[in-house]
């Protein structure tokens, strides 16, 4: 797996990055800027303090750059690794100003990316082989959308739509607003590509009939039982993908694999997961 995304690497996040700096340093660091030489070197040990599944280094590695622009940035492990407790993640070379004005913001992206991809990969474990796709959500915090899906994808699942303009997904207040079902696939379909699927909310098995003879591509089975699962996959029989959402557990997926539905999503990848445990070592190369 690569160390860095390419999804990552746009104005948004640099400018994400910007805002956290912005928040954190305001008008100056003034302890760190009353250190009788914030140019002296050091060298700072990012380090986890509990296993967790590593995700963000290339972006902790860009907002020490913002300080100064030729940090040694150095890991030994890429996105995607489980690292053990106790173990150096990554290693930084630069003047102690950079070092401790930067570590915080460094680890707040460190610990709430890892923390969402240590907590998507005990999701994944759960379910082994099972030929089903576990997604995410757009639950996610505001702004951070980019990254929080990044790190699930670091943590072996797989996103759901980015936002509202790039898939069509028929909730149950869109059914109301059009006036049910047919009436909404009816008047989209009319105005979107022909390449664009259509995804149904439903909330019973009338419902799943009614996407069906819609002509949806996609059909969400929303808050139901395994027994109304089974049945809705039953009914469905390969005519449309069959997506289960709606209060998923960790301890549900086993189950949910075996009634054969396609795709899991699950709000709580993300918006279940904490901050792990990572802190970062500083030391003067004087001292």
């Amino acid at each position: 797996m690569k160390i860095f995304d390419s999804s990552l690497n746009s104005g948004h996040t640099d400018h994400l990055i910007d805002l956290a700096i912005a928040e954190d340093v305001g008008s100056g660091d003034i302890t760190t800027n009353h250190l009788p030489d914030p140019s002296a070197q050091g060298r700072g040990e990012i380090v986890a303090k509990e296993p967790v599944v590593i995700a963000g280094l290339e972006i902790a590695k860009r907002v020490f750059e913002k300080f100064e622009p030729d940090v040694d940035f150095k890991s030994n492990y890429k996105d995607g690794d489980a690292v053990d407790a106790k173990e150096v993640v990554a290693e930084i070379s630069g003047s102690m100003g950079m070092l401790l004005t930067g570590e915080r913001t460094a680890l707040n992206f460190l610990q709430r990316l890892s923390g969402i991809a240590t907590n998507v990969r005990s999701y994944v474990e759960e379910l082994k082989d099972a030929k089903i796709r576990l997604v995410d959500t757009r639950k996610t915090v505001p702004g951070w959308r980019v990254l929080d899906k990044y790190a699930v994808r670091i943590g072996g699942a797989y996103n759901h739509r980015m936002g509202l303009y790039d898939g069509v997904l028929i909730k149950d207040n869109h059914i109301e607003a059009f006036g049910g079902i047919a009436s909404a696939v009816e008047y989209i379909r009319k105005q979107v590509s022909h390449l664009i699927k259509i995804e149904i909310e439903t909330s019973d098995l009338n419902e799943v009939n009614q996407a069906l003879d819609a002509g949806a591509d996609v059909i969400m089975l929303d808050n139901m039982d395994l027994e109304e699962i089974s049945s809705a996959v039953d009914l469905i029989n390969g005519r449309a993908v069959v997506e289960v959402s709606g209060r998923v557990s960790k301890g549900d997926l086993k189950g949910l694999a075996k009634t054969g539905v396609d795709i899991v999503s699950v709000g709580a990848l993300i918006h279940g997961a904490v901050f792990v445990d990572i802190s970062m070592r500083i030391k003067s190369y004087s001292s």
